[in-house]
């Protein structure tokens, strides 16, 4: 065998992705408020890149030169005493600075302390319990122990440890354990740290000093029979009449299966639409949401400053910037264009529904709008993720528009989210005494939409809609 070098030439073609369009195609599925960070961000790091002031509008402009007018007219005396005045006195306790300022001079005002410095944070379910626990009068093994506890307990307020593992990792007996978390399960909220949906409502019951016999066996022994509706052996078995059960349960809903969950640490996410479609006269008018987005434009300053530079590394340094720049503003450009044909062209296919409401939704998939603006089809699903459009009947993400079909006895197509509006229209319109079941729900919809649905096809949009089954929605009084 010999071994040689050799020069070949091969012709391939392969795609290359620059990091320019990395983050064109990166821009596309990020959602308004995620954008605005890395425009600002990219304000930050970037210095050829400004931010545009907004314009002056002419009434502004126009109080403003007759406010300098009005001062222009004051005699020289006037100024003086403007100048010179006290206004501390004449304020007095309406100042905004305090008395004691002039004696301590060190001291920030609170009207002018910084927003952090006045934020208070959520309180944690965590901090909240060892706050309470801090006030006992406990040594510090019972310290320790109860540490320990509230370590161990979820987001819901139960405790995720046995109190075999406790002791273990405390070094102390089963006994000790349980005696402090006895304590502990009587903390604010009530029924924390319990083991189980049952004990955490026996406590919370014991705490409002309930002690009816019937009321624990309930809580004991048939939680899952109130769960799913079935009531009428219960009357047989306590020989009691309807409206007793009725209080009974009445009490068992008034407590809280979930006593940690109202210190969750999840924050509230407010939604800003990308897009509002509004009805005007006969037709509608798309307006993209650039509200809060900056103006940029290059930085006329570095412009100018690449002639009168000779430093190569700088000239070098402030082309990159600039490159970088120009591709941003291009990309955002791009963005909000593909935006703006993508909702045209779901307008055009879906104006029913912009004009009659979900009802009249029709079913709809990416290739459709791809093709009708001549994009791709994966440009279209990165630029409906985490979009919102503001309608004449409420905020929608832009994915909603796309749905599967049905079939119609007509030989016509009905869309999915069609059928989910009308199943939950008729379960709203139900008689809660006697519910409509899964297969009566599909003979409705065969009937008024001529829509040819099986019944697992209803239980499945019924699950999506987190429409509980006939059994559970029954009202038994």
């Amino acid at each position: 065998m010999v071994l040689e070098l050799r020069q070949n030439l091969k012709l391939t073609q392969q795609l290359v992705m620059t990091p320019q369009l990395q983050q064109a195609i990166k821009l596309l599925q990020l959602s308004r408020l995620e954008l605005l960070e890395v425009v600002q961000q990219e304000l930050e790091e970037n210095p050829m890149l400004e931010e545009s002031l907004p314009l002056v509008d002419e009434e502004t402009e126009k109080d403003a030169l007759n406010d300098r007018d009005q001062d222009a007219k004051l005699t020289s005396e006037e100024k003086e005493m403007i100048n010179n005045a006290d206004w501390e006195d004449y304020l007095g306790h309406f100042s905004s600075t305090s008395k004691q300022s002039g004696s301590r001079e060190w001291e920030v005002p609170e009207e002018i302390q910084s927003y952090e410095a006045r934020y208070s944070a959520k309180p944690s379910l965590e901090g909240h319990l060892l706050w309470q626990l801090f006030l006992q009068s406990f040594t510090d093994e019972e310290l320790m122990i109860g540490e320990e506890i509230i370590g161990n307990i979820d987001s819901r307020g139960y405790l995720k440890a046995t109190t075999e593992e406790l002791a273990k990792a405390c070094s102390v007996s089963e006994s000790a354990v349980e005696s402090i978390l006895e304590k502990i399960q009587n903390f604010d909220p009530v029924g924390i740290a319990s083991r189980d949906l049952r004990e955490c409502l026996r406590i919370q019951l014991k705490a409002l000093n309930e002690t009816d016999p019937i009321l624990m066996e309930l809580v004991t022994e048939h939680l899952e029979d109130i769960e799913k509706n079935r009531l009428t052996p219960l009357l047989k078995k306590f020989r009691i009449s309807k409206e007793l059960l009725r209080e009974y349960i009445e009490v068992l809903q008034s407590l809280d299966p979930f006593p940690g969950s109202s210190y969750g640490s999840d924050d509230v996410v407010y939604i800003s639409p990308d897009i509002f479609v509004y009805k005007f006269e006969d037709d509608f008018a798309i307006v993209l949401n650039e509200d809060g987005m900056p103006a940029l434009h290059l930085s006329p300053y570095y412009q100018n400053s690449i002639h009168k530079g000779n430093n190569k590394k700088d000239y070098d340094y402030i082309q990159e910037r600039t490159r970088s720049a120009v591709w941003l503003m291009k990309s955002l450009h791009q963005r909000q264009r593909t935006l703006y044909k993508v909702m045209e062209s779901i307008l055009k296919f879906q104006r029913e529904f912009f004009e009659h409401g979900v009802s009249r939704l029709k079913p709809l998939i990416l290739r459709e709008v791809a093709e009708d603006i001549s994009m791709h089809e994966s440009t279209v699903s990165r630029i409906t993720t985490s979009k919102y459009v503001s309608t004449p009947f409420g905020i929608f993400e832009l994915k909603f528009f796309f749905n599967s079909s049905l079939t119609m006895d007509s030989g016509g197509v009905v869309g999915s989210e069609s059928v989910k509006a009308a199943i939950k229209k008729l379960v709203a319109e139900e008689n809660p005494l006697k519910p409509l079941s899964d297969d009566a729900i599909a003979n409705n919809l065969k009937k008024d939409l001529e829509v040819n649905i099986a019944r697992r096809t209803v239980a499945k949009y019924r699950a999506a809609l987190k429409i509980p089954s006939s059994s559970r929605r029954k009202k038994f009084f």
